[in-house]
């Protein structure tokens, strides 16, 4: 919320330059992604995840309180790029530490309980940043993000795993010092990574799925955020206030998803996430365009929300359960690789098109082609995926 303002008050409904800073989060994933996960699998994980935090927290500060005052834009962008090259460690190591902590038969229920304690974060988290950010200013609110970093580098130590007690002080500076060490080739294992994709069904279903979904949320992402702030005339408070229905209904979502989930099959997971999360943005982005309510979108927002919830569970599990320990790292930054190749290329498309086209017949236009798309996909499942 703190970037999205700074780049609103600099260049007021631009979906180009809020295009523009998203690329800077997303390029790290394509750079570091791939090296990141043969260290991952290298390192300790909890120590990883503790020193990126700390390095993160100081680098938001100094975005804080140095880089939104200069004049051009750029520092401020390299700077987004360093913090987001860092959550290509973090992002991997923490979906990786998860079997370290509980029993492989626990996977299922700690991977839900992961993603709904997430998504209550990120709710209460983007509103209050919303909000701080809409009548405080960007600075307060990169102030409180720094903050939150290096709380919760200070919480992960906490972590108990299955194999290991806690760290001491002289072992948190042995993992640090593993961090600088250079083993085996990294392409090797990163070639490794890939062998040992391709050679396992499951994940590379859980990669086809993952791909298929990150194409929508791409297209549709930055030219949201303009939509809405144009919409409701507001920098940063209506998205806000739009995140916590959005959470409730992914909370609602992983709370069902987790009870019987069990029952559906991944394949029908999300061709059915497609239909109906393809529905619900079309009639999300007509009822707000024609209406302008702020509780018809919240109402909407919340449902789109429960839609959505079951497919940001499920591949995590899957590959949780099936992937080797030693090799998680490379699979989840593998994953995140992939993702996010289809998430930009989709959005750089989009934002383009968003010059020149109605930005509601964007949204409703990608919403009516992934309707199609998971119709087409549960009348013709392949009889391989079926669970």
């Amino acid at each position: 919320m703190a970037l999205v303002g700074v780049i609103t008050v600099r260049y007021p409904g631009s979906v180009v330059e809020m295009s523009k800073l998203l690329f800077f989060t997303i390029i790290p994933t394509f750079i570091i992604g791939p090296i990141a996960g043969v260290y991952i699998d290298r390192w300790d994980r909890r120590t990883t995840l503790f020193v990126c935090y700390f390095i993160q927290g100081f680098l938001v500060l100094w975005a804080a309180f140095y880089l939104i005052r200069l004049p051009s834009i750029w520092p401020l962008y390299g700077t987004v790029f360093i913090i987001f090259s860092l959550s290509r460690f973090y992002i991997p190591a923490k979906m990786s530490f998860i079997p370290e902590i509980v029993h492989k038969d626990d996977l299922h229920v700690a991977n839900s309980l992961s993603n709904i304690t997430g998504i209550i974060a990120s709710g209460s988290g983007v509103l209050l940043g919303s909000l701080i950010v809409e009548y405080k200013g960007s600075l307060v609110g990169f102030t409180w993000d720094g903050i939150c970093y290096f709380l919760s580098g200070i919480l992960v130590l906490s972590i108990a795993t299955l194999r290991r007690p806690l760290p001491d002080h002289n072992a948190i500076i042995k993992g640090t010092r593993e961090m600088l060490r250079v083993q085996k080739s990294i392409w090797q294992e990163i070639f490794d990574g890939i062998k040992y994709i391709s050679s396992q069904k499951e994940i590379r279903f859980v990669f086809w799925m993952m791909t298929i979904l990150a194409i929508p949320a791409g297209a549709i992402y930055s030219v949201i955020i303009v939509f809405i702030q144009q919409t409701f005339h507001s920098v940063t408070k209506d998205l806000g206030f739009l995140a916590v229905p959005l959470a409730a209904g992914l909370f609602l979502g992983s709370l069902v998803y987790a009870k019987w989930g069990k029952k559906i099959s991944s394949y029908k997971v999300i061709f059915w996430t497609l239909m109906l999360g393809g529905g619900m943005v079309v009639v999300f982005s007509f009822m707000v365009a024609t209406t302008h309510n702020l509780w018809v979108a919240l109402s909407l927002a919340m449902v789109l929300g429960f839609v959505l919830a079951p497919v940001t569970i499920a591949p995590y599990t899957v590959i949780n359960k099936m992937c080797a320990r030693e090799m998680s790292g490379k699979v989840f930054a593998a994953l995140e690789f992939v993702v996010y190749s289809a998430f930009l290329l989709a959005m750089m498309i989009s934002s383009f098109l968003s010059e020149h086209i109605e930005r509601l017949w964007i949204l409703m236009a990608v919403g009516c082609i992934f309707m199609v798309v998971g119709l087409i996909g549960l009348f013709f499942e392949p009889s391989d995926c079926k669970e």
